[in-house]
C-alpha cells in the first residue's frame, strides 16, 4: 500500500469514528435535525432488540423522540470500535466500511422529581449491548446507511432510587 492509500485510510477511519460520535451525541441530545443528517437518505435503523422498530431514518427519528422524551438524562457511550474498510484493488480504501462497537447507555427515568427540579441525577435504567454500523462514502462524507442495535442487557430500577 502506498503512503497515499494509508493517509487516505487514516482519514476515513477518523471520519467514521466522528461520525459514530456525532450519532451518540446527536441521540443524547435529543437533536433529530443533526440525527438524519448523519444519514444518507435511504438510511435505516433496527431497534428491535432493544423494544423498538425497525425503519427508515425518517421512522425511526420520530420514534426515538418520542420514547426518549421519557428519559431526564441520557448518556450514550460507544466504545470498542472495530472499523473495516473495504479496499479497492491496489489497496486503496474503498467507498464502504462496517463498524461494530460496543455501547453502554445509563438513563435516568424521569419521575415527579426529576419534573419539580433538583432531584436525583443517578441512572436508573441501563442498558448495553452492541452496534452493526454500515457507511458509505457519499458525496457530502461518510454518511450511516444502516444500524443495527443488539441489545445484550438492561437494568431498571424505581424512580427514585
Amino acid at each position: 500500500m502506498t503512503q497515499r492509500a494509508e493517509h487516505a485510510m487514516v482519514m476515513d477511519r477518523l471520519a467514521i469514528d466522528d461520525l459514530i460520535t456525532g450519532y451518540a451525541i446527536a441521540v443524547d441530545d435529543g437533536d433529530w435535525s443533526g440525527y438524519r443528517a448523519l444519514f444518507a437518505p435511504d438510511g435505516r435503523a433496527d431497534y428491535r432488540s432493544a423494544g423498538g422498530i425497525e425503519g427508515s431514518i425518517e421512522e425511526i427519528a420520530a420514534w426515538l423522540a418520542e420514547m426518549l422524551r421519557h428519559f431526564s438524562i441520557r448518556q450514550h457511550l460507544i466504545l470498542n470500535r472495530r472499523i473495516t474498510l473495504s479496499r479497492r484493488d491496489g489497496g486503496a480504501p474503498g467507498d464502504a466500511a462496517t463498524v461494530q462497537a460496543d455501547y453502554l447507555n445509563p438513563m435516568r427515568l424521569a419521575g415527579p422529581a426529576d419534573d419539580a427540579g433538583g432531584g436525583p441525577t443517578a441512572p436508573n435504567y441501563t442498558c448495553a449491548g452492541r452496534y452493526e454500523f454500515t457507511a458509505h462514502r457519499t458525496w457530502e462524507g461518510w454518511r450511516l446507511t444502516r444500524v443495527v442495535v443488539h441489545e445484550k442487557w438492561r437494568q431498571v430500577r424505581s424512580p427514585g432510587g
